[in-house]
């Protein structure tokens, strides 16, 4: 379903956008409800033993009335165990649906992983995809060993409910034989764990007689309760002060340490993944373009668009009249072009940027990047 160029849909192409949906929409919620699901369908084998997730060729559109939104197409990266993996590129290029994927929590029914695979180690060793699992396996998994540090703590706390309340019901819920007391001992004890120093007073406190470095720090506190094997912190730093912004690193960084954990760090602050990751994946326009160590994208970045994300940041030390841009817009998720969607932006484009899009050049065993620029070196 595409849109015109003008930017409008006529009513015949919005009566069919609205069938196509509905047709789509039924079928998946359909697949999600299914009972009685045999183990060998969700049940997955590492492509790497030493990876704690592996997304492979994740698909995740959103039905919408002006048409079919590619907010996922087709992303594939790693996340070791053990180690913390940035997630980086501008607003709406994907970065917090491909968290939402592997909790299951993209908005429904418009909202749905259509194909590919997101496998996942347990805590016991097994292996799971997660886009077919039963709902009430996931829910066992979702907050007890994957667990998400929401980017607006003020509007992921609830306003009516005490801070204490809402981390005693993480424990009850997940933690086999909790009771009342221990919940209120453990929430206290997380508190206390994650800096606060006044952790009674805060646990009796409200959301909104909070800091936002505090209800940063409950957020954080919230996701820690089970000792979770990967923590997904989706821009945990916004709208926080630069020293708040450096103490809260500074406590993943040292609860990353303390509960062997990896974390799934997502940001458009290069400033923070220089800081605390391991890899790091750029993504654009739902895609994975160019994915390293943090030494390889920063030391060597090989794609335009990350040349140009690192050419955008400011420098202590160097006088320049006025900041670099990246020209243009990032094209419509609705009517994404058959050929790389960075080329109408791009400075370095070439002949062979008109053909259809790059697959993967693997420049070292760590290093590889989606553009034609390097495609003498491609498999």
């Amino acid at each position: 379903m595409k849109e015109k160029k003008n930017g409008y849909i006529s009513f015949k192409e919005s009566r069919e956008i609205v069938k196509y949906n509905k047709t789509q929409i039924r079928y998946y919620e359909k697949l999600k409800k299914r009972k009685h699901i045999p183990e060998e369908e969700y049940l997955a084998t590492m492509r790497n033993p030493e990876n704690l997730v592996e997304f492979d060729d994740l698909h995740t559109f959103f039905f919408t009335d002006t048409g079919t939104v590619k907010a996922v197409d087709g992303v594939s990266f790693d996340i070791p165990a053990h180690s913390t993996v940035g997630v980086v590129g501008e607003s709406g290029c994907g970065k917090s649906v491909t968290s939402l994927s592997l909790l299951r929590l993209v908005q429904a029914p418009q909202g749905q992983i259509v194909s590919g695979s997101i496998r996942y180690r347990t805590k016991d060793g097994a292996c799971y995809d997660i886009t077919k699992l039963p709902q009430d396996m996931m829910e066992k998994i979702s907050g007890k060993e994957i667990s998400m540090i929401f980017q607006e703590p003020m509007t992921s706390l609830n306003p009516v409910f005490s801070i204490g309340y809402q981390l005693d019901e993480v424990s009850l819920l997940h933690i086999e034989g909790a009771t009342k007391e221990s919940a209120r001992q453990k929430s206290i004890e997380m508190l206390k764990l994650v800096g606060i120093a006044n952790a009674e007073g805060v646990y009796k406190s409200y959301p909104h007689e909070l800091s936002g470095g505090m209800r940063q720090r409950v957020m954080i506190a919230m996701a820690l309760c089970c000792r979770p094997n990967l923590i997904i912190a989706d821009e945990p730093t916004t709208a926080l002060d630069v020293t708040i912004q450096a103490q809260i690193l500074d406590l993943l960084r040292e609860l990353k340490e303390k509960l062997d954990s990896s974390i799934m760090l997502i940001t458009h602050d290069l400033g923070v993944i220089a800081e605390m990751a391991d890899f790091v994946v750029v993504m654009y326009a739902g895609k994975v373009i160019e994915t390293g160590t943090v030494f390889e994208i920063f030391d060597n970045p090989c794609h335009p668009y990350t040349i140009g994300l690192l050419k955008s940041k400011p420098v202590i030390n160097k006088k320049v009249d006025e900041l670099y841009c990246i020209k243009g817009r990032v094209p419509s998720a609705v009517d994404l072009p058959d050929y790389c969607y960075f080329r109408d932006r791009c400075d370095m484009c070439t002949d062979a940027c008109a053909g259809k899009y790059p697959g993967f050049v693997q420049l070292t065993p760590t290093h590889k990047v989606a553009c034609y620029l390097y495609d003498t070196k491609q498999s």
